[in-house]
């Protein structure tokens, strides 16, 4: 056994290597960087329908298609970037997730403008400080809650797709905004 199986982790978060490594280093924390933002709101409208593992294993196709999601340059995308987006086997080539991407950057845009950050307007869902739960087994988990109910009606009044309230939730848990691993977990502990 290595050390990395020893550390008792979130039951989802034992099958693959990549799902480990994302588990440990990454979801559930706290990101306020708009950029990261963006990138997890567009991987987790991505994933509609599909598993994380799918997306993870995408992800750095993602990247290099999307410019780093560098939303002012996927704002300015035009259908001929749509075609070779669609044509690329690295990311999911779906043509409504491709045009949300873009239509989501020009929103993403507009909100920053608006409030001086995405990181301040999303955030606010939560009151600015991550929501620490106490489930102790994957079943405790709620698929949406208030907040992500109240996060995705407002993302779809703004233009915002692919911004279901289980999306939602799904990238509050992922950037932090909510403490989602089970109480058992090592980085539970390290992030309470």
């Amino acid at each position: 056994m290595t050390p990395q199986t020893k550390k008792q982790r979130c039951p989802w978060a034992t099958s693959d290597p990549l799902y480990i490594e994302y588990h440990d280093s990454e979801w559930g924390r706290p990101v306020h960087d708009d950029g990261k933002l963006f990138e997890m709101l567009i991987l987790e409208g991505a994933q509609a329908g599909l598993n994380w593992l799918t997306i993870l294993k995408k992800r750095e196709n993602y990247r290099k298609a999307f410019d780093n999601f560098d939303a002012k340059k996927i704002a300015r995308y035009d259908k001929k970037k749509i075609k070779i987006l669609l044509n690329d086997e690295g990311i999911v080539r779906n043509r409504l997730k491709i045009e949300a991407t873009i239509e989501n950057a020009e929103v993403f845009l507009a909100v920053q403008k608006e409030f001086g950050s995405f990181d301040t307007y999303i955030w606010q869902f939560v009151d600015g400080k991550p929501k620490v739960n106490t489930w102790k087994s994957l079943k405790d988990i709620p698929a949406t809650t208030a907040e992500s109910d109240a996060m995705s009606k407002d993302l779809k009044q703004r233009g915002f797709r692919f911004v279901g309230s289980t999306i939602c939730y799904a990238f509050m848990q992922a950037v932090g905004m909510v403490n989602d691993h089970v109480v058992g977990c090592f980085v539970y502990r390290k992030t309470t």
